[in-house]
C-alpha cells in the first residue's frame, strides 16, 4: 500500500505569499515541510544556485534557523531531514533574525532556509528559502513549485511501510533526528557588520526600551545597540508568541506600549525611543517618546516603516531608491525635490531586489530599497561612517534603527523633528482578517488591468490615458467607447463605496500594478490589497492629515457596513458596468 493511500488527512500544497511560504500550521506537516524543502533545493540545484563554489554536497553545510513560533521547532526538524537527505549537511544558526542568517549565509555563498511566519498570526508558519546569491525571486517561484510537486508525488508513491512518514503526514520517531549543537557565527558576524558603519560610543546618553515580547531578534539587536553606546532598557519579555505587525501597528499595542514606557521612565528616568521589530525581526518598530511633563501618561509617536526608509536612504546617501507602490506619498515627493525619482514596485521584498538590480545594471553606486513595513534593503556596497557596508539585498531591521538614532544624535534633533522636515503626508494601514482568498482574488480580478504593461488607468479627461510602470502614456480609449465605458463603469463601483457622504471626491487615477489604489480629486488615496501571507484584506490610506487617513482605514474595515464589505457583497453578487 502506498503512503497516498494511509493518509488520514487531504493534503494541502503550500502557496508563496509575497515572500516565501506561508500556511496553517494544520496543513504544515512534516511531509509538507519536507517536500517544500527537497523540492527547493533540486530546483536551486539545477539552476547553479545552492553555491557559489564547488564544494562536494557531502561537505556543504546548508545554514536554517527560525523564529521563537511554537511550531517552529518542529519545523526545522523537518527542513533538517530533507536537507541531509539530499546529501548535504546541516549548519544549524538557531533561533535568530531573519537577516543574520542570510546575511551569514550569502557570505559564504550558500543558500538557506529560515522557517519562520514572521508576523503573522501564531497558528501559521512557513519557511523562506534564499539563494546562494540572495533571496528567491518571483521568477524562481513556479520552478520551485514543480519541483515540489514532483518531490511530493515520489513521497506518496512510496511504500507505507517503508516511508518515513506516518498516516497524518508526521516523521516517524525513527527519522525524527534531532538538530546539530547552534552555529554562533552568524550572530557574531551581524554584530561585526555594524560596529564597523557604526562608531562605538555615538548614542551615549541615549537610552531606549527594547521591546522583546516574543522577537526572535530580543537579545542580539539590545546588544547591537549597546555596542553603539546607548542605554538599553528591556521590556515586555513573552513566553508566548504574539503576532505584531509593525505595519498596522493597533492602538491596543500602542496603549500597551505606551504603559511599558510610564514604568521605564518611574525607574529610570527620561526614555527616548522605544523600539523593536517583527517576528523573525526583519522589520523595525521605532517609536518616539515626547518630552511631556507628564511621565505617567507619556505621549508616543509611531514613525511609518515607509517614512522610516527615506530618512535612513538620505544618512546612507542614497543615489537610487526602490519601494513598494503602497508607500507613503511623502517617499516621491521627498526625493523628486532633490532631482531623485523613485522606481514603484509591487509589494515584496523579491520586487524591490528586481528593481535593486536594475539600478545596478545602469551605473548607481548607492543602491537602497524598503518597504512600507520598515525594512530596509542594501543593493550595492557603500562607504558609511569610514567603514565599508556590504550589501545586503534582504529585509533588514536593525539598520534602519541605528541609522535614525545615528542621524538624530549627529544633527543634534530628536526623532520627531527628523520626521517633522518630511512632506506633510500621513498614512495608516488595516486590515479584516479572515477575509475569503477567493473573494480577494474575485476582486482583484473584477478590476485587472486591460492590458498587461498597463499599471495606471488616468481618468483626468477625456480620452481615458492608459499608462505603464514608469507612467508613460501606452494608449487612450475614449470615454463613448465600449471598453472606455467599461471602464468608467468599474471606477463608478469603487466610487459607489468611496462615497461623497464618506468624504470622498471623484476617483482621477487608479493603479493596478498591485491591487486597487485610488487617487481622490481631494488628494486622498486608499489602496486595497489581499495580503500575500495570510486570508486578510488590507486596507492602505493616505492623506494630508492623520485624521483623516484613520478615518479612511475605521470605514473601510467597520463592521458589518464598512467599505471593505461593501465591495465585497458588489463583487460577490457581480456588479454591473
Amino acid at each position: 500500500m502506498q503512503l497516498r493511500d494511509t493518509l488520514s488527512y487531504s493534503p494541502i500544497a503550500s502557496r508563496f505569499g509575497t515572500s516565501g511560504v506561508r500556511a496553517l500550521v494544520r496543513d504544515l506537516t512534516d511531509l509538507e515541510i519536507y517536500c517544500l524543502t527537497l523540492g527547493t533545493l533540486r530546483y536551486l540545484v539545477g539552476i547553479g544556485k545552492v553555491q557559489a563554489g564547488n564544494l562536494p554536497r557531502e561537505l556543504l553545510r546548508i545554514p536554517i534557523g527560525g523564529d521563537l513560533r511554537p511550531s517552529t521547532s518542529r519545523i526545522l526538524i523537518a527542513t533538517a531531514r530533507a536537507v541531509l537527505d539530499a546529501g548535504y549537511q546541516v549548519d544549524y544558526m538557531g533561533r535568530l533574525p531573519t537577516p543574520a542568517l542570510t546575511h551569514y549565509a550569502l557570505g559564504k555563498g550558500i543558500m538557506s532556509f529560515m522557517c519562520t511566519g514572521s508576523h503573522i498570526p501564531v497558528d501559521r508558519n512557513g519557511q523562506k528559502a534564499n539563494r546562494c546569491d540572495g533571496e528567491v525571486l518571483k521568477s524562481d517561484e513556479r520552478g520551485i513549485v514543480e519541483a515540489v510537486e514532483a518531490v511530493r508525488q515520489e513521497q506518496y508513491r512510496h511504500a507505507a511501510e517503508n516511508s518515513k512518514f506516518d498516516s497524518v503526514g508526521m516523521l516517524k520517531p525513527e527519522h525524527r533526528g534531532g538538530l546539530p549543537p547552534v552555529n554562533g557565527d552568524a550572530e557574531v558576524l551581524y554584530m561585526d557588520r555594524y560596529r564597523r558603519v557604526f562608531p562605538q560610543g555615538r548614542l551615549s546618553g541615549i537610552r531606549i526600551v527594547f521591546y522583546e515580547y516574543s522577537a526572535v531578534g530580543r537579545d542580539l539587536l539590545p546588544r547591537i545597540l549597546e555596542q553603539s553606546g546607548a542605554e538599553v532598557v528591556r521590556a515586555g519579555r513573552s513566553d508566548q508568541f504574539i503576532p505584531i505587525d509593525t505595519e498596522a501597528i493597533s492602538d491596543a499595542h500602542l496603549q500597551m506600549l505606551s504603559q511599558i514606557v510610564a514604568e521605564q521612565q518611574a525607574m529610570h528616568g527620561r526614555i527616548d525611543a522605544i523600539v523593536s521589530t517583527d517576528g523573525d525581526s526583519d522589520r523595525p518598530l521605532i517609536i518616539g517618546v515626547s518630552d511631556a511633563n507628564d511621565s505617567a501618561k507619556p505621549h508616543l509617536r509611531f514613525f511609518p516603516g515607509d517614512l522610516v526608509g527615506v530618512l535612513v536612504a538620505e544618512y546612507l546617501g542614497a543615489d537610487s531608491v526602490a519601494v513598494p507602490i503602497s508607500a507613503n506619498p511623502a517617499v516621491h515627493e521627498h526625493f523628486e525635490a532633490k532631482g531623485l525619482t523613485t522606481t514603484k514596485t509591487r509589494i515584496g521584498s523579491p520586487f524591490v531586489i528586481e528593481a535593486m538590480k536594475r539600478a545596478l545594471g545602469e551605473g548607481k553606486q548607492r543602491v537602497v530599497g524598503w518597504e512600507a513595513n520598515g525594512g530596509f534593503l542594501v543593493g550595492s556596497e557603500m562607504t558609511l561612517n569610514s567603514g565599508l557596508l556590504r550589501p545586503l539585498p534582504t529585509r533588514d531591521a536593525i539598520l534602519p534603527i541605528l541609522a535614525l538614532l545615528y542621524a538624530a544624535a549627529e544633527q543634534g534633533s530628536t526623532l520627531p523633528a527628523l520626521f517633522d522636515r518630511l512632506p506633510r503626508w500621513y498614512g495608516r494601514a488595516d486590515l479584516i482578517d479572515e477575509f475569503p482568498q477567493e473573494t480577494s482574488r474575485k476582486i482583484l480580478g473584477y478590476f485587472q488591468s486591460p492590458r498587461e504593461a498597463v499599471q495606471w488607468l488616468d481618468f483626468r479627461g477625456d480620452p481615458i490615458l492608459l499608462r505603464d510602470q514608469s507612467e508613460a502614456i501606452i494608449g487612450e480609449l475614449p470615454s463613448s467607447g465600449p471598453r472606455g465605458q467599461m471602464l468608467e463603469g468599474k471606477k463608478r463601483v469603487l466610487e459607489s463605496v468611496f462615497t461623497e457622504a464618506r468624504g470622498f471626491g471623484v476617483i482621477e487615477r487608479i493603479n493596478l500594478q498591485d491591487g486597487i489604489r485610488c487617487y481622490f480629486r481631494d488628494g486622498d488615496i486608499a489602496h486595497i490589497r489581499p495580503s500575500g501571507n495570510a486570508p486578510q484584506l488590507r486596507i492602505y490610506a493616505h492623506a494630508r492629515t492623520q485624521a483623516r487617513a484613520d478615518r479612511i482605514t475605521e470605514m473601510a474595515v467597520a463592521k458589518p457596513d464598512g467599505i471593505l464589505r461593501e465591495l465585497q457583497k458588489l463583487i460577490e453578487t457581480g456588479p454591473a458596468c
